[in-house]
C-alpha cells in the first residue's frame, strides 16, 4: 500500500504556557482516534508545538483506506423466508441496511441454526478524500479557557492565524474561521520569516533555520545545557525546578540562556521570598554556592537568540530589583504586626460562605487537635503546645507577604513568629501544619505540628462533604484528595493508633456545634468511608500490595490506617504459601455457612461431637490471643492455627443438623468464628493461582 508523510500545523497567538503541552497532546489523541475510526493506517504520529504553533508529523500515512469485505448476519431462516421462499420484510431490510441485492443473501450456520448472512464489499476512499474532516478533529478541541476573535462564532484558545496541512506534496484544503490552509508556516515572530514548506520532511529543519525549535525536548536539552554552561563557567549551583523548567519550555520558540545580578543587600530577604518572587513573577532560576547558600544572581531564558545579552539582562535586573523592593517593603510591613492583631483580622476573612470564617476554622482545629493529643495520650506541655500552634497556624493568612504570594503561607508564618518571640517548637509547627503538601513533599517534624496538620486537614474534608462538596470524577477543587492523602500518610509514618473515624468524629463535631452542618453525620461518615478507602487503596499499591489483598483488608475496619497496612503486608507474605490457600478455603466455608444463622448464641451443653467443644476451645483461646495484639503477622499466624480444629469439624460434623436446636448452635458458633475472622480480612477476596 501506498504511503505519504502528513503535515497539519495549526498557527495561532501564544498561548499560555501551561496550554501549549496540553494542546499538542490532545490534537495527537484526536488525530489518532480519528484515523482509526477511519480505517487509515499509519506507521508514527509525532507531536510537535511551541507557544504560536501546535503540529502533528504524521509518517506513513496510506493513501486509501483499505477495501472492507465482511460478513454480516441475519434473520433466522424461520423469520427469513416463508414456506414458499419469499423473502420477509425482516430478510429484505437486512439487504437494504447492508447494500445488497435479495438475491446475493445466503445462509450459514451458527450453533446448529440457519441465519441469513451477506457478504459487503466496500472499496476504500482515497486518504485526501478523507483529510478535510481535520478542520472538524481541530475545533472540537477543548481548553481550560477560550477566546472568540473578530466576528467568529469559533471558541478557542488564542486566535488561529495559519493553518498548513501537506500530504506529501500535496496541499489539503482546510478551512477554519476564515483561515485557509496553505504551505507557509512562520518562523520566531522577531528572527524569522515565513517559511514556504514543499514536503513535510522540511518542517522542523526549515523552522530551525527561523529560530524556531519546534520539539519540546530540543527546547528543553539546549536550556539544560545552557544553564550547565554558566554553571561551570562561574563556579555556580542552579537549582532546576522541574515545574519551572517546563514552563520555561512552553514560554519560548528558540531558548537562550543568560543571568544577571541584583544588590547584596536584598539577600537579607528570607530565602523562600527571593526564590518565589524569581520563580513565581519573573521564572528566574536562581543561583547557589557550593554549600547551597543563595546568591545575588539570577538565571533567565530569553524568547531570542544571543545578541544583545548585556541589554536584556540589564532589563531583567530592573525589573526583579522592583519586585524585590516591594518583598523587602512587604517584609519589613510585616514584623510591625504582632501575632494577635493578625488573629483578630481572621475573624473577618471568610473561610468559605457556607462554613463560616477563617476564625471559625481556628477554633474548630484547635478542639479537634486537642481530641487527637488527649487520643494519642500526648503530655499536658505538648497538648500546650499543640493548642498554640493550632491557634496561631493561620495567622500570616492577613500579611502582606502571603497576600502578595499566597505560596509561602506557613513558610512566613514559621519566620514572623520565630520574630514575634514564640518557642522554635511552635514556630516550627506553623508551617508544619500544611505538610505534607503533595505526593512525596516531607512530613511535620514534630508531633505537635502532626497532630494540627491532621486537625486542619481533616476540618476541611468534614467541612466540604457536610455542604455537599465531594470529589467527583477528575474534579476536586478544594484539593480534598490530596489532603486526605496526607492524613494517611502521616498516620502510616508514625505509626499513631487513632482512627480515622476518631478524626472526623472530632471534626464533625465541630461543625454541629457551629451549626453549619447542611447533611446529616450518618451520610457524611459513610461518604468519608468510601473517600479514605480510595485513598487508602493508593497508599497501599505505592507499597506494592496486591490489587485482591487490598481489597481484603479494607473490606474489614479499615480506619486504623497503620493496622490496615500491616495486615495487608501480613497477608502478602502469607499467600506465597500453599499452606494458606488451605487455610483460606476453611475460612471462607465458614463464612459461607455464617451467613446462615440467625443468631451468635452458643451452648456447650449442645455440642453433639467433641470436635464441636475442640473447635469452641480454640476459638475462645485464639480470641483471647488476639486480643489487643498489635503485631498482624502474629495476629494471623495466630488465626491461622484454627485450621485444623475447622477442618475436624467439618469432616466430624453435619453443621446443618435435622435438630434445630443443634443447629442454630453450630451455625452461632460459626457466625463467632466468622465474625473474627471478617475483622482481619474478607479471605473470600484472596486469589490464589
Amino acid at each position: 500500500m501506498s504511503k505519504r508523510d502528513l503535515l497539519v500545523e495549526v498557527g495561532l497567538e501564544e498561548m499560555p504556557a501551561r496550554f501549549v503541552a496540553q494542546a499538542a497532546a490532545q490534537f495527537k489523541e484526536k488525530v489518532e482516534k480519528w484515523l482509526t475510526a477511519e480505517r487509515v493506517p499509519f506507521d508514527q504520529i509525532t507531536a510537535l508545538e511551541t507557544p504560536r504553533r501546535f503540529a502533528l508529523l504524521i509518517n506513513g500515512l496510506a493513501e486509501k483506506q483499505p477495501d472492507r469485505n465482511d460478513e454480516a448476519k441475519g434473520p433466522a431462516r424461520k423469520i427469513a423466508q416463508d414456506e414458499a421462499g419469499n423473502w420477509s420484510k425482516a430478510a429484505l431490510g437486512f439487504a437494504r441496511s447492508n447494500n445488497v441485492e435479495p438475491d446475493q443473501l445466503y445462509y450459514k450456520e451458527v450453533n446448529g441454526i440457519e441465519y441469513v448472512h451477506a457478504r459487503k464489499s466496500e472499496a476504500g476512499k482515497p486518504t485526501t478524500e478523507l483529510l478535510p474532516q481535520l478542520a472538524e478533529v481541530i475545533t472540537s478541541m477543548s481548553f481550560p479557557k477560550n477566546m472568540r476573535w473578530g466576528a467568529r462564532d469559533l471558541k478557542y484558545v488564542r486566535p488561529i492565524r495559519w493553518l498548513v496541512a501537506l500530504f506529501g506534496d500535496e496541499l489539503i484544503d482546510l478551512e477554519i474561521a476564515g483561515v485557509k490552509s496553505g504551505r507557509v508556516s512562520r518562523g520566531h515572530r522577531f528572527l524569522g520569516t515565513e517559511v514556504t514548506l514543499n514536503h513535510p520532511s522540511e518542517y522542523v529543519s526549515k523552522l530551525a533555520e527561523q529560530y524556531v525549535m519546534v520539539k519540546p525536548d530540543e527546547r528543553r536539552a539546549a536550556i539544560v545545557e545552557q544553564i550547565h554552561r554558566l554553571e561551570k563557567e562561574n563556579g555556580w549551583t542552579i537549582p532546576m525546578d522541574e515545574g519551572l523548567l517546563d514552563e520555561v519550555v512552553h514560554l519560548v520558540e528558540y531558548p537562550t540562556a543568560l543571568y544577571g545580578t541584583f544588590e547584596q543587600e536584598f539577600l537579607s530577604i528570607p530565602r523562600e521570598v527571593l526564590v518565589t518572587s524569581m520563580r513565581e513573577h519573573q521564572r528566574y532560576f536562581p543561583v547557589e554556592n557550593a554549600q547551597g547558600q543563595l546568591l545575588n544572581h539570577f538565571v533567565t531564558v530569553r524568547n531570542g537568540d544571543s545578541r544583545a545579552l548585556e541589554n536584556v539582562a540589564k532589563g531583567n535586573e530592573k525589573v526583579l530589583r522592583a519586585r524585590l523592593s516591594d518583598a523587602r517593603f512587604f517584609y519589613v510591613e510585616d514584623q510591625k504586626l504582632s501575632i494577635e492583631s493578625c488573629l483578630k483580622r481572621l475573624e473577618t476573612i471568610v473561610y468559605h460562605e457556607e462554613l463560616g470564617t477563617i476564625g471559625d476554622k481556628v477554633r474548630r482545629v484547635r478542639k479537634t487537635a486537642a481530641q487527637i493529643a488527649s487520643k494519642l495520650g500526648v503530655s499536658a506541655e505538648e497538648t500546650k503546645q499543640v493548642d498554640r500552634i493550632a491557634e496561631i497556624a493561620k495567622f500570616d493568612l492577613v500579611t502582606n507577604m502571603v497576600g502578595e504570594f499566597p505560596e509561602l503561607q506557613g513558610i512566613m508564618g514559621e519566620d514572623y513568629a520565630r520574630k514575634a518571640g514564640e518557642t522554635d517548637l511552635v514556630a516550627s509547627g506553623v508551617f508544619e501544619h500544611y505538610l505534607p503538601r503533595f505526593a512525596g513533599d516531607k512530613m511535620p517534624a514534630s508531633a505537635q505540628g502532626a497532630i494540627v496538620s491532621l486537625a486542619d486537614k481533616m476540618d476541611t474534608i468534614v467541612g466540604c462533604f457536610s455542604i455537599g462538596i465531594v470529589p467527583t470524577g477528575s474534579q476536586d477543587p478544594y484539593g480534598l484528595r490530596r489532603m486526605a492523602a496526607g492524613i494517611v500518610t502521616i498516620l502510616v509514618e508514625r505509626d499513631w493508633q487513632i482512627s480515622l473515624a476518631d478524626l472526623w468524629n472530632a471534626a464533625l463535631e465541630g461543625y454541629v456545634v457551629q451549626g453549619v452542618n447542611k447533611r446529616a453525620a450518618e451520610d457524611v461518615k459513610k461518604d468519608l468511608v468510601d473517600f479514605f478507602a480510595l485513598r487508602l487503596k493508593n497508599v497501599l499499591q505505592d507499597h506494592g500490595v496486591r490489587y485482591d489483598v487490598i481489597d481484603a483488608v479494607l473490606a474489614a475496619d479499615l480506619t486504623l490506617v497503620p493496622e490496615v497496612l500491616a495486615k495487608a503486608k501480613a497477608l502478602m507474605g502469607a499467600v506465597q504459601t500453599e499452606e494458606f490457600k488451605l487455610i483460606v478455603e476453611q475460612f471462607n466455608r465458614v463464612n459461607n455457612l455464617a451467613q446462615k444463622a440467625e443468631a451468635d448464641q452458643v451452648s456447650e451443653a449442645l455440642f453433639a461431637e467433641d470436635v464441636e467443644r475442640a473447635l469452641y476451645q480454640a476459638f475462645q483461646a485464639v480470641q483471647k490471643d488476639v486480643e489487643g495484639l498489635k503485631d498482624q503477622e502474629k495476629v494471623l499466624a495466630t488465626l491461622s492455627t484454627l485450621r485444623q480444629p475447622i477442618n475436624a469439624f467439618f469432616d466430624k460434623v453435619m453443621v446443618m443438623a435435622e435438630d434445630q436446636a443443634v443447629r442454630s448452635n453450630r451455625l452461632g458458633l460459626l457466625l463467632q468464628l466468622s465474625r473474627v475472622l471478617y475483622r482481619y480480612a474478607d479471605f473470600s477476596k484472596v486469589v490464589f493461582a
